[in-house]
């Protein structure tokens, strides 16, 4: 259990009595829950037991993340038993260090044991005239902005900064501590970790389990995807990975953890904070697999069916999904139009459209893509947070061999995942432009293309030629030498079947009109 002590002044009577009560970090039966969100923060939820006196009551609570974010503190009885008010919250995170005893000690003496090489140790006194502490927080910092930071920067300047104490021993003034310093004892006002103190008001005396929950940071969570493909056949070994990171401070002891998948809004802290509250009231009760999911809200909820020890500065991986025999097709893409959109940036369509210099410059690689479903009939069928997938390949002496990797984005079940997995060697293509016409005046423009594609494999493949129709919404194929597909209101594909050591070419000329 965690510890509680309370003080009652003799004098005070039961119902004005101030009651100081102290919450330390001794292990206790509630079991703490994490919710870690893919955006860099998480919410915390620990029982905080509390032997309440009738009256005003000052408790500290000294177990919280050293990045906890003090509005969106909650603390409550779930049962509604106690009428709980909180009339005053502190929160402190400037643990007790030899800089800040330091600080806490300006204009005092205090004793310095010198430690010199075939000397006794001795103790001299100094006083301390200027610590050289400057406090600061980097949440201050995020805060307050760059005024602040220059401030701050500016006061350890002119006090010469952190390293720059000045002591006074016997008349004289030293910039360096004349040995290592020894402190009186901590006074109430000093704390070892990361604080909460409450005065609370209750309306009776009584024992609860209150409910503490915050939002901190410090907290990441991300999916990896291996995949293995065998020698010959492009049936799929699927593993995923969710890989947690706690840099929050505080080590989580046997703890609930859910993860969060989605693009959560985080305009205001506390529609942020309400979000997270509400995703606990439903508790998948299925233990067999290591991990759940489930829809919630437009998110999606990842729920560990163990409970786990998350520690401090700890990095975690659990497995979240394995499946074999996963269906792919290799693709082969050649997207030859190379233009850069940023140097476009700004300009009007009709600019665009009139200058013949866009579209000409070509890109020569083609594409390798790695396509396949996520549905149930393909052994997979959950829904997949964003993350980075890894290829494999066995060779014929069986080991495996690394043929790529990329990110995909948030993929619900029964969509098709296409992901780039690097450019195919022995596969080249040429886009040419063959010649172009615009009648301005009666609003039209044809321009042709010759595109080669070559095959230096000694199997035939099947490349798709994806063309961009940007010049104009109103467009029409005119002449073709291979079939298309239009595949968005500005961008078709050709599906061309290449021979061993062979070149085809493919032809097509586009009119627009406006």
């Amino acid at each position: 259990m965690k510890r509680i002590t309370a003080v009652i002044p003799r004098t005070a009577s039961a119902a004005t009595a101030m009651v100081c009560i102290a919450v330390t970090t001794s292990v206790f039966g509630g079991q703490p829950a994490l919710t870690i969100y893919n955006q860099n923060f998480a919410v915390v939820r620990d029982s905080v037991p509390i032997d309440l006196k009738q009256g005003v009551n000052n408790v500290r609570f000294t177990d919280t993340t050293a990045h906890l974010e003090p509005a969106s503190v909650i603390l409550r009885d779930p049962s509604g038993k106690t009428n709980l008010q909180i009339l005053e919250q502190n929160y402190r995170n400037d643990p007790v260090s030899q800089e800040l005893l330091l600080s806490l000690s300006e204009g005092k003496s205090i004793d310095f044991l010198v430690i010199e090489p075939n000397k006794p140790n001795t103790i001299v006194q100094g006083k301390i005239v200027r610590s050289g502490y400057v406090r600061h927080s980097q949440e201050a910092m995020q805060r307050y902005g760059q005024s602040y930071a220059m401030a701050q920067s500016a006061t350890a300047y002119q006090s010469g900064g952190m390293s720059q104490p000045i002591i006074e021993v016997d008349g004289k003034l030293r910039f360096t501590l004349p040995g290592q310093p020894l402190f009186p004892p901590l006074s109430d006002d000093t704390i070892l970790k990361p604080t909460i103190e409450w005065q609370l008001q209750a309306d009776r005396a009584g024992k609860l389990d209150a409910e503490l929950a915050y939002i901190t940071g410090g907290m990441s969570w991300e999916a990896n995807y291996n995949i293995v493909a065998p020698e010959k056949s492009d049936l799929l070994d699927f593993v995923g990975w969710i890989t947690m990171d706690n840099q929050s401070g505080k080590t989580f002891e046997n703890a609930k953890i859910k993860l969060m998948a989605g693009d959560v809004s985080k305009i205001q802290e506390a529609e942020r904070f309400a979000l997270a509250r509400s995703e606990e009231l439903a508790v998948s009760g299925r233990m067999a697999a290591p991990v759940t999911e489930k829809a919630f809200e437009d998110y999606h909820l990842y729920n560990l069916a163990r409970p786990t020890t998350l520690r401090d500065r700890e990095t975690k991986q659990v497995e979240f999904i394995r499946a074999s025999g996963v269906k792919s097709e290799r693709i082969y893409v050649y997207d030859g139009l190379k233009i850069d959109w940023n140097q476009w940036r700004g300009y009007r369509m009709e600019n665009i459209r009139n200058n013949q210099d866009i579209g000409t410059e070509m890109d020569t690689k083609v594409a390798v893509m790695r396509e396949f479903k996520n549905s149930e009939a393909n052994h997979l069928g959950m829904p997949l947070p964003k993350g980075r997938v890894r290829f494999y390949k066995q060779d014929d002496d069986k080991q495996l061999e690394f043929t790529g990797e990329n990110l995909i984005d948030h993929t619900p079940k029964d969509e098709t995942l296409r992901v780039f997995t690097g450019n195919a060697f022995d596969l080249v293509g040429e886009r040419l432009r063959t010649n172009v016409k615009v009648d301005s005046s009666n609003h039209w423009l044809d321009e042709s293309f010759e595109i080669k594609l070559r095959n230096h494999k000694k199997e035939p493949v099947e490349i798709r030629v994806v063309e961009h129709l940007f010049r104009w919404t109103n467009w029409e194929i005119t002449e073709k030498s291979d079939p298309f597909t239009k595949t968005n209101a500005q961008t078709i594909e050709f599906r061309v079947p290449v021979k061993a050591d062979e070149e085809k070419t493919v032809r097509y000329t586009v009119h627009y009109s406006w």
